[in-house]
């Protein structure tokens, strides 16, 4: 909804073509979203060796290009990051929220992996909390926040129950909004009780609340002991590197694949990650997504998994990547 009211209701076909800024790695769905509204899309690189930070040269090297060929109109950020599982520092969002002042975009901020932030020493911190402290000069950017059901410890994924908080948003578009959301129909029951919980949890005094912040820190304390398990076995193993999973539900290693595999993937008409990623899953079982599938830098290689398995089966599949990996890179070429 929010990125269809974005889109200006000219009928001059002379009108420069909307532009949405998108992270790359970046959450498919929003790529999708854009084909099919037709609007062009920005992509900025996350940098890979600060912890897939925005780097701001980045971002206003892509939204300059980008001049040229349409009119940029929001960024979209996603905090934690799904695929890359960074969260962001205060610093950098601070610098983000002047980008868009600056540039007049809309900011978006995806942060339903909120409650996944296992970074030492740093709760999670959302745009608006940031937003509200640096005073009324900024007080009149847009921005648009999403949250939902279905990660977090809740991680209802079939529910599909969430919310958007809109602020600095002008009252007239505001009310196109709720009619274009009036006419269509409501999440169904479960999603809004869902959602309602989520927003409302139980409180200390309540009754069920010693059961809800046992179960609560239990889910969480696990996802974090196999955020660290996992980025840390995995920078361990030859020809791969992990940055630490700071946030969310995922890894997304770079991984050396030699000029055979490629020559090879090319051969089967494949991307050199999907070769890797096929060759594993017949090998192993392990299914793993292709870093292509979310977009990377041109010759680099990536895949993306979760750290969502339980602990005995976590360890299993890294021991069954490592062999693999070891064994892929000698049938392909690399000397030992």
């Amino acid at each position: 909804s929010i990125l269809t009211l974005c889109i200006p209701g000219s009928t001059n076909k002379c009108a420069p073509k909307v532009g949405y800024m998108s992270p790359i790695p970046q959450y498919p769905l929003y790529s999708a979203c854009y084909s099919e509204l037709g609007v062009e899309m920005i992509p900025y690189y996350l940098d890979e060796d600060n912890n897939w930070e925005l780097n701001m040269d980045n971002l206003g090297q892509a939204i300059e290009s980008a001049r040229l060929q349409c009119e940029p109109r929001l960024l979209v950020v996603i905090n934690p990051g799904n695929p890359t599982g960074q969260q962001l520092s205060r610093v950098n969002i601070e610098q983000i929220i002047k980008f868009c002042h600056a540039k007049r975009l809309v900011l978006l901020a995806d942060e339903v992996y909120q409650e996944n932030a296992y970074k030492e020493n740093s709760e999670f911190v959302s745009f608006r909390k940031v937003l509200k402290s640096m005073g009324p000069q900024y007080s009149n950017l847009e921005l648009v926040s999403f949250h939902c059901v279905s990660k977090g410890y809740v991680g209802e994924c079939g529910i599909r129950g969430g919310y958007m908080e809109l602020i600095s948003v002008d009252p007239s578009v505001m009310e196109v909004l709720e009619r274009y959301l009036s006419s269509k129909l409501c999440a169904n029951t479960v999603g809004q009780i869902m959602t309602d919980l989520m927003i409302n949890p139980p409180k200390p005094g309540d009754e069920s609340y010693p059961q809800f912040a046992k179960e609560r820190s239990g889910i969480l304390t696990s996802l974090k002991k196999a955020a660290a398990t996992i980025s840390s076995r995995l920078d361990t193993i030859d020809g791969i590197q992990c940055s630490e999973i700071q946030g969310a539900m995922y890894a997304f290693p770079n991984i050396y694949l030699p000029p055979m595999a490629i020559a090879k993937a090319k051969e089967d008409c494949l991307g050199p990650d999907e070769y890797y990623c096929l060759k594993l899953l017949e090998e192993t079982g392990i299914s793993f997504v292709p870093g292509s599938g979310f977009g990377q830098i041109d010759g680099t290689y990536h895949f993306r998994t979760t750290t969502l398995a339980d602990e005995e089966t976590t360890e299993d599949m890294l021991d069954r990547l490592e062999q693999f990996h070891r064994k892929f890179l000698t049938e392909h070429g690399v000397k030992r």
